[in-house]
Parts: C-alpha cells; structure tokens; sequence
C-alpha cells in the first residue's frame, strides 16, 4: 500500500522556510537579550502558549525523557547556536546549517540501523556540496569560534532529530513539543541567570518584534509542524528538510543585513533544492527479484521498498522487528491507517 506522504512534507517544509528566518531574527535580537535568556525567552514564551492548547492529550507526553530531550535538543543547541550567531555572520551560521541533514543520515544509520536510499544519500551529499560552495565563497564577517559553536549545535539539533522517533510513538506530537518547550526553558533559565542578571526590561522596537518573530514563526509554528511531519516519515527525510532552512537564512543574510552574494551563492542554493528534492523522492515497489527472501513477506505488507526497517541482529532470526515509523496518538492496530502507514507495535518482517 502507498502512504500519502503530502500533508508530512508540505508540513516539513513550511518548517524549513520558517525556520530559515531564526538565524537573523536571532541576530537583531540578540542586540537585547543574551543568547542563554533570548532561549529562555523564547521557550518559555512558546511552552506558555502550546502547554493550554496541548493540555487534553499531554499525559502521555509528560515524561523525564521528553523534559530531558527538550533541554538537551531544543534549549542546549539553539543556547550554542546563539553563541555562535552573536560572533558569526547570518549567512555563515545559517548554511552551516546544511549539515544537519547528514549528520541525521549517519546517526539513524547507527543507532536505528536504518540505511537511507542510494539516491537520498547521493541528494545529502549534493546538498553539503552547495552548502560548501556558498560559506567557502566568501567570509562575510565569519569567525572560526563563532562556527565552531553553530557546529556543536548543529551535532546537538541532529541528535535530537535521529532520536525523537523513539519519544513520538503513541504521543501526541502536539503534547510532545509543548513539554519539550518546557525543557527548553527549564534548562536555559540557569544558564541564563549563572552568565549575567535579569536583561533590561527597555528594548528597541525592533529586537522586541524580533524575539517575537521567533517565539511564534521560529519556534511554535515550525517546531509542531517539524514534529507532526516527523511522526509519518522517516529520521533521515526529515532531516532532509532542514536544508531549506541555510538557504532562507543566506537570502535574508544579503537582503537585510547586506552580506555578500554572487554566482556561488545562486548555484549553492540550487544544489540545496535539488539535493533535498532528491532526498524526499519515495523509492520503487518492491521487486521479488532484487529483494532477499526473508524482506518477501515486508514488502508485500508495506508495498515500498524506502520504508525503513532495522537491520536483522545476528542469531536472531524468529524476533520481530519494529518499523521506526511512529504510531499516531491512540492507534494501536497492526495494519496501516487509511491516512499513512503508522505503525504502533511490532509487525512480523519474516525473519
């Protein structure tokens, strides 16, 4: 059976676009708020709205793991990623951004034993190559510690990103976000208050439609649609998307902070979109004649070959596998649902 993938990848890339906007809108509004309160602001401005609107289906969502994985993905990288914006330029920080996608590749690969298509690595690869051709091109006002700590974050967002498919199943990705939120802010409130004391309550017009440019459009908006997205694709086609995010940042980059652009930008941003659209493409059906014996049975139940599975773990031959693909919230059947193939509890691959 074909899964109806549209309404997961137009939200995946309205997430992109949008979050392509919080590299300088981090930027004005760091003018204000350090890089540990403006997480903390953000966050906890963001919980405050989702927490009410998530509230009905939010027990299953309250767990240390997901307080845990929001402190970490969510508060941990965008408290590095602001440091490294503050000394860095818009367009740099944002297309070292493009690098989160195959970081999510390899980490799934590893900890999930899911192996992407040769085609979605091939469009991974062609996007990195873009986003190399745009930060090789010029500097920008770049600085190596700034990038190195838009780096760390990015290694921090990818690991989230990789293991959010274990806190999605069976939860509300609404719920789920909403407490991550909450992590968020729990953790970047000692921070923030450890590097200096409360900011000033007097702020330009401009850094205050900043901070609340990115609670809304970069944080609540993006983040529920990334997480809606997530729970009926796979880790690495979610990650996929994340490339639009260095090539909104790089335009806004030029139109508004007045960096550098050129060919190599143009041809860079290219690469972005046909790597990603590469990446996102589903694979063939299934073919008896390419596919071992024992894969017979899943492809026949799953109709796709790029739905990914974990690999067989030798001397174990009888266990069934879990399909890493999140149920949705208060599903428990073994077949697919009419709306995609979510999958809630473990189905038999022949093996």
């Amino acid at each position: 059976m074909r899964t109806n993938r549209r309404p997961a990848f137009l939200a995946l890339t309205a997430a992109g676009l949008l979050w392509g906007t919080t590299v300088p809108l981090s930027r004005l509004a760091l003018d204000w708020l350090p890089p540990a309160w403006l997480a903390f602001v953000r966050f906890a401005l963001a919980a405050v709205v989702l927490l009410p609107i998530a509230r009905a289906r939010m027990r299953p969502a309250l767990r240390p793991s997901v307080l845990a994985s929001g402190a970490i993905g969510y508060g941990g990288s965008v408290m590095l990623q602001n440091a490294g914006i503050a000394r860095t330029s818009v367009s740099d920080a944002a297309l070292l951004i493009g690098a989160v996608p195959v970081l999510v590749a390899v980490l799934a690969a590893l900890w999930h034993r899911t192996v992407a298509r040769p085609l979605a690595w091939a469009g991974f690869a062609i996007s990195l190559a873009g986003v190399g051709l745009i930060t090789g091109s010029h500097s920008g006002g770049a600085t190596p510690g700034g990038d190195a700590l838009v780096l760390a974050s990015l290694v921090l967002s990818a690991a989230f990103t990789a293991a959010q498919v274990r806190l999605l199943p069976g939860r509300d990705p609404v719920a789920v976000t909403a407490v991550q939120f909450l992590g968020a802010a729990l953790a970047a409130l000692p921070v923030a208050a450890a590097a200096g004391g409360l900011p000033s309550a007097h702020a330009a017009a401009g850094p205050v439609l900043a901070v609340t440019g990115l609670v809304i459009g970069g944080t609540l908006a993006p983040f529920t649609l990334f997480a809606f997205g997530q729970s009926r694709v796979p880790a690495q086609v979610a990650g996929a998307f994340v490339n639009l995010e260095p090539l909104v940042g790089a335009v806004a980059g030029v139109a508004l902070f007045g960096e550098p652009a050129g060919l190599a930008q143009l041809v860079g941003g290219a690469a972005i979109l046909a790597g990603l659209g590469m990446s996102s493409l589903p694979g063939r059906g299934c073919s008896r004649g390419r596919v071992a014996a024992d894969e017979a049975d899943r492809c026949d139940q799953m109709g796709s070959q790029d739905e990914p599975v974990r690999a067989r773990r030798p001397g174990r031959t009888s266990q069934p596998d879990r399909l890493l693909r999140p149920g949705s919230p208060g599903r428990s059947s073994a077949v697919p649902s009419a709306g995609g193939s979510r999958w809630t509890r473990p189905v038999p691959a022949g093996r």
